[in-house]
């Protein structure tokens, strides 16, 4: 009986550690609207390539006009990934190596993310993201564009 009572907290927080990471939210008592305004901060330091596409309209869900796609951002250290907005441009950003800062439109205080955590970017979102550290940051960003036009990051 005594050997199960350990077992299953023990699975439990085995558990814990295989589950998918999400990067650090805004910390309680710190979200509010307007916290973080506009950054006029140009791009610096970031390159953005995608890696690959696939055009929705001709998928099941038949979404005219959006593309789901991975990216491959490098941020180099002082780089500034510039202020833009997810409003129709949902996106999961997997952190591959490295740490960066994000100053959310709704967070009063600077969100840091590191490596193997994932970012989550809604329809609320908007933000700029920048490397204090002092190596390059790899980001994967899996997103739905909408707006052919939108180049922003």
């Amino acid at each position: 009986m005594f050997a199960r009572t350990l077992v299953a907290p023990a699975l439990l927080a085995g558990l814990a550690f295989t589950s998918p990471a999400f990067a650090g939210e805004c910390p309680a008592g710190q979200m509010r609207a307007d916290a973080t305004k506009p950054s006029t901060a140009a791009a610096k330091g970031v390159t953005d390539k995608v890696l690959a596409q696939i055009d929705l309209a001709g998928e099941k869900v038949a979404l005219a006009g959006h593309m789901m796609r991975v990216r491959k951002l490098e941020v180099q250290p002082g780089g500034v990934v510039p202020w833009h907005s997810h409003g129709d441009r949902p996106a999961l950003i997997y952190i591959m190596s490295g740490e960066i800062v994000e100053h959310a439109s709704n967070c009063a205080v600077p969100i840091l993310h590191k490596a193997g955590e994932v970012a989550r970017e809604t329809h609320a979102t908007a933000h700029w993201w920048n490397n204090q550290g002092k190596v390059p940051v790899v980001l994967l960003s899996f997103d739905i564009q909408h707006d052919p036009n939108d180049h922003n990051m």
